[in-house]
This record gives structure tokens, C-alpha cells and sequence, in this order.
């Protein structure tokens, strides 16, 4: 390994998207019976280099072995060890999160804060070992993979946004110019339900095509690519040819779009239900690797996350007026003395 092989340069990026302490990653040696350390990034110096990880060894084993995630935002040393430290520095270690490598081995970070991963960076976490992995399959050749970079630290101002926007139009504004300048694409609009099953809404793009006056679109929900995925709940990419029909994004419209050939469209879940569109798209051909679709996979998490929080702080505001606090520690609830209402009467 070099100092400026690509598996460093991830390494140096997973630590700064997930603010870690290390990021390790280990692949099976020459006899396949264990797996070694080629690369890390660590805020210190004390990674033990030239300790081999036997399968089931420790949490990294474990994870080799068992071909397995573990996530772990309070790590308990007294249960379980890494092993890829020097002179107790893996006391002072208090989160860890660590996932298979297809190819064979882990990739695994860690934090001197507690609660520092989430769920959802334990997904990015994985999208970081298919990659890695797909740049061992192809010796470092496969195309795209200097985009890899670019996609994940794009994923970590993603994740800031949230953190320094609390209103949903100054963040989707800043989500659409970076998901749309990230993935290379001339053009990135959000569409949401207005009345469920019956009509839908353009709510923002990267540039203004088909919105004037800051009023959304409505659109039939039948109507084009993304009234299809509002039906089907599943994502429609297309990368286009040459001399390929034109990509009917939202159906016929007064003011038709660029011939856009080359899609993304990919729903928004929220609640299971898809609540969302996120549409990419460029005139003519071109490659979507899957590089680029990880990363527009992760982006709609992303914005789904967003929403969802979004969706919990409205019924929090709706709940929270016809709350009845306590501000003097708890209360016994005696139901002689509770006040009658239509319910209560019904319920006797």
C-alpha cells in the first residue's frame, strides 16, 4: 500500500464525513486464513500495523467471520475488543461501527464519542465497502472510480445540510443544487404528493424550467415518469441513447422541458409510503455507474430522513397545545376524580 493509494484517500474521507477517530480496513493475506490491515486513517499513532485478525477474533473477526455488520454507538470494552490498537489507546475508544468488505475482509471505524453513528451512517459505512470492493475486483481500473471521492464527501454536506437548515424550502433548495452537481446532471427538480392518488406537485428545481412566481406545479398523478412512481413505489433510471424518445419526466406539458434522455427518478419513503420524487436528468446519453447510484440512493435517505423529522415536529405542534404538563414531578391518576367525557361515558 501507498501513501496515496485510493484506499487511503477513502479512508481519509470516511473519517471526515463520519467526524471518526479511525478508519481501518482490513483484506484477507496471501494464505486466506487471516486478514491484515492495508489501509488506515487515524486522528493518532497508535494502529497496531503487522497484527493479523483471525476470524472470530474480536468484533473485526467477528464481522470477517459471520460476514455481518455491527454497530455499536456505546462500545463496551469488558464485552468484546478490536485488537487493531497499540498500548491501551482502545480504552478510550467509546463507539464503533464495522461491515463485511464483498471481496473478503472489514471496514470499520471508530469514536472517542459515544453515540457518534447512526443507522444511517452505518449504510453509507457499507456503500463505502461495495466500492472498495469493486476497486479491488478491477485492480483500480474500473470506470468511474474517481468520482468516489467526490460522491462521498458530496454524502457529508448532504448530511450537514439538515444541521443548518430547520426550514424545508431553504433546505431542499440547497439538497437539489448539491445532489444535481454531485451526480453531474443539468437538471434536478423535487416533486411531492398534493392530493393523495389524485394530483401531484413540482415543488422545487436546481434551475428554474418550469416554476414562476415560487408556485408549485400540479400534475395529474397519472401524469409522466414520476406519476408512474408515485403509483409503483420503485425508481426509473435510464441513461439514454443516442436517437432514444425523449424521457417524459412529468408527461406533456404547456411549457415542455430540454429533451432530457439520461434519468434519475427515485422515490422518497417516508412512512412507507411514497411521499417524494427526486428526479435527475441530462440531455443525451450517459453513464450511470453504480457508483452514482449509490450515491443518489444515499441522497434520497437523506432527504427522506429530513422529511420525516419534518413530519414529527408538525405533530408534535399539533399535539403539544392540547397537552396537559406537569411541571411539579408526578401525578396519580385517580379515575373517580378524572373528568367525564363522551368517551368515558361510552367506555361505561
Amino acid at each position: 500500500m501507498t501513501e496515496n493509494s485510493l484506499e487511503k484517500h477513502v479512508l481519509n474521507l470516511v473519517c471526515s464525513v463520519f467526524d471518526a477517530y479511525s478508519a481501518v480496513l482490513f483484506q484477507p493475506d496471501e494464505t486466506g486464513d487471516a486478514c491484515r490491515l492495508v489501509a488506515w486513517f487515524s486522528l493518532g499513532d497508535k494502529i497496531a500495523l503487522d497484527v493479523p485478525i483471525l476470524p472470530g477474533k474480536g468484533l473485526v473477526g467477528w464481522i470477517i467471520r459471520n460476514r455481518q455488520p455491527i454497530l455499536y454507538p456505546h462500545f463496551d470494552q469488558r464485552q468484546s475488543s478490536l485488537g487493531y490498537y497499540l498500548d491501551g489507546e482502545e480504552a478510550s475508544i467509546k463507539a464503533f461501527m464495522g461491515c463485511p468488505v464483498p471481496a473478503g475482509g472489514a471496514l470499520c471505524v471508530d469514536s472517542k464519542r459515544q453515540y457518534s453513528f447512526t443507522d444511517k451512517d452505518h449504510k453509507i459505512l457499507q456503500l463505502f465497502a461495495e466500492l472498495v470492493s469493486r476497486q479491488k475486483n478491477a485492480g483500480g481500473r474500473e470506470e468511474g472510480t474517481t468520482d468516489i471521492p467526490r460522491y462521498f464527501a458530496e454524502l457529508g454536506i448532504i448530511q450537514d445540510l439538515r444541521f443548518r437548515y430547520n426550514r424545508w424550502p431553504q433546505f431542499l433548495q440547497n439538497y437539489l443544487h448539491a445532489v444535481t452537481e454531485a451526480a453531474g446532471f443539468e437538471y434536478g427538480a423535487f416533486a411531492s404528493v398534493e392530493t393523495p392518488q389524485e394530483t401531484y406537485c413540482v415543488e422545487c428545481e436546481s434551475k428554474p424550467l418550469l416554476l414562476t412566481g415560487g408556485q408549485p406545479l400540479v400534475l395529474p398523478m397519472g401524469s409522466g415518469i414520476v406519476g408512474w412512481i408515485f403509483r409503483n413505489e420503485q425508481p426509473v433510471i435510464t441513461e439514454g441513447a443516442q436517437g432514444s424518445p425523449t424521457s417524459m419526466i412529468f408527461g406533456r406539458l404547456p411549457e415542455p422541458l430540454p429533451e432530457f434522455q439520461a434519468v434519475v427518478c427515485m422515490p422518497v419513503m417516508v412512512n412507507k409510503t411514497a411521499r417524494g420524487v427526486l428526479c435527475l436528468a441530462h440531455r443525451g446519453e450517459k453513464n450511470i455507474d453504480e457508483g452514482m447510484r449509490s450515491f443518489v440512493r444515499q441522497a434520497v435517505d437523506h432527504l427522506a430522513l429530513f422529511l420525516e423529522n419534518l413530519y414529527l415536529k408538525n405533530r408534535l405542534r399539533a399535539v403539544l397545545p392540547k397537552a396537559r404538563i406537569h411541571s411539579e414531578g408526578a401525578h396519580a391518576y385517580d379515575p373517580d376524580r378524572a373528568p367525564v367525557t363522551p368517551e368515558t361515558v361510552k367506555n361505561k
